[in-house]
């Protein structure tokens, strides 16, 4: 497994109070409601917005409201993966919205449904640009993001924590652009090492034909050429459209290779499919799957046949309630009325905000995009209370957390 050393070292050492939990009372009961920290800026002299003559407002900046735009699959094949994003971040902001803001500023999350198709992403972005976005937030999926940088690199606006890991978006660093996941390269490492230890060989791959599959296929050859030869070798390459869910005869070609596991990489929707129909044939082999195929929604979609498969993850448990923000994000679950519906995909988006509003609270009472681009390239080594975040203006990757997890019958992720 590979991971970040222990997340909640600073908190039991008393190390590291400038973090963003830690700057409650200083005491352990107290990181039960991060949010708290953010009362003393509410309460503090109230924003301003420079009035001066010839001096151009800031997008997206009032003296009562901060927005932000996010476009993502709120329906379609994906529309699990956006929705929960979407949630987590709410469940962050609003609880801000509701201790005062940001100085005194509400955090206004715009969020358009582009179904997880590139030419509606880029339609929703023009929009979010044209309505004056200060930032842009939770974006889904590989293919989607890359169609709109030019945009947003014209635009020369934020784009925090895109749900991708590839490498195109990271380098070299994209000055606009910042990450709160580890990349596919740490995420299929991790699986063929595992595929290495546990005695197996034989290894397929079902792949999107499109440049977030090609992309997780090369960072699976990649991670195979790393090892010695009789290690592990690729038994097979296989290739389906994006969000297929016909794929029959992939499932027949991959068996007719005889492999003892399958990595499959796509949406919940394709993998689901892929999965079921090789169980169908009799296949008793291990699958594993990246974590943006969205572990929740996997399971949701196979039932009991979700049992063995391994699911990288680039964000802890969130059926983990020993480290604080996990404990916070279940608490505002259960307070929106969604009790027990915990999800990997949601934690994200909770984890995102909060960091995002670190960044916020780092900028100061007179935001501009070139401050907060800033605020956020000066965060080091920032707990959120059990996960660390980290910026520098040489590197806009937040995280290199990576885990693997084994989906149960009923849907749950164990180590």
């Amino acid at each position: 497994m590979d991971r970040n050393p222990d997340p909640t070292a600073d908190l039991a050492s008393g190390q590291g109070r400038r973090h963003f939990c830690g700057r409650l009372a200083g005491t352990l009961p107290a990181l039960a409601t991060p949010f708290a920290a953010l009362r003393p800026a509410a309460a503090a002299e109230p924003a301003r917005t420079d009035t001066r003559i010839g001096v151009r407002p800031e997008p997206g900046v009032t003296p009562t409201t901060l927005l932000i735009g996010q476009s993502a699959p709120l329906s379609g094949p994906a529309a699990e993966l956006g929705t929960q994003l979407n949630l987590g971040a709410r469940l962050c902001f609003d609880n801000v919205n509701r201790h005062g803001g940001i100085f005194g500023r509400a955090i206004e999350l715009h969020a358009l449904d582009d179904a997880y198709v590139p030419d509606e992403t880029t339609r929703n972005t023009r929009k979010l640009l044209v309505d004056g976005m200060f930032a842009l937030f939770g974006y889904v999926g590989t293919s989607t993001t890359l169609a709109v940088l030019p945009l947003i690199q014209q635009a020369r606006i934020p784009l925090f924590a895109p749900f991708t890991g590839t490498r195109a978006l990271r380098t070299p660093v994209n000055r606009h652009v910042f990450h709160v996941r580890a990349g596919y390269d740490r995420e299929t490492a991790a699986i063929v090492r595992q595929i290495a230890s546990s005695g197996l060989h034989r290894l397929a791959v079902v792949y999107y034909d499109d440049s977030y599959g090609r992309e997780g296929l090369e960072g699976i050859a990649r991670a195979v050429r790393s090892r010695p030869a009789a290690d592990v070798r690729i038994t097979g390459e296989h290739a389906v459209a994006r969000n297929a869910v016909d794929v029959s005869a992939t499932a027949a070609a991959v068996l007719e290779q005889h492999p003892d596991s399958v990595a499959v990489i796509g949406a919940y929707g394709t993998a689901a499919a892929f999965i079921r129909e090789a169980l169908r044939r009799g296949y008793a082999g291990q699958f594993y799957c990246l974590s943006s195929v969205g572990a929740t929604s996997l399971a949701k979609a196979l039932g009991a046949q979700a049992a063995g498969v391994v699911v990288s993850q680039v964000m802890p448990n969130p059926r983990n309630a020993t480290l604080p923000l996990v404990r916070e994000y279940q608490r505002l679950l259960a307070a929106a009325g969604h009790a027990g519906a915990y999800s990997h995909a949601s934690l994200e988006g909770f984890i995102a905000a909060l960091a995002f509003v670190e960044g916020l609270r780092r900028t100061g009472r007179d935001p501009t995009r070139d401050r907060f681009i800033a605020a956020l390239e000066g965060m080091r080594a920032v707990d959120l209370g059990g996960f660390d975040i980290q910026f520098s203006p040489e590197d806009h990757v937040g995280s290199r957390f990576v885990d693997l997890a084994v989906l149960n019958a009923r849907g749950q992720a164990i180590r």
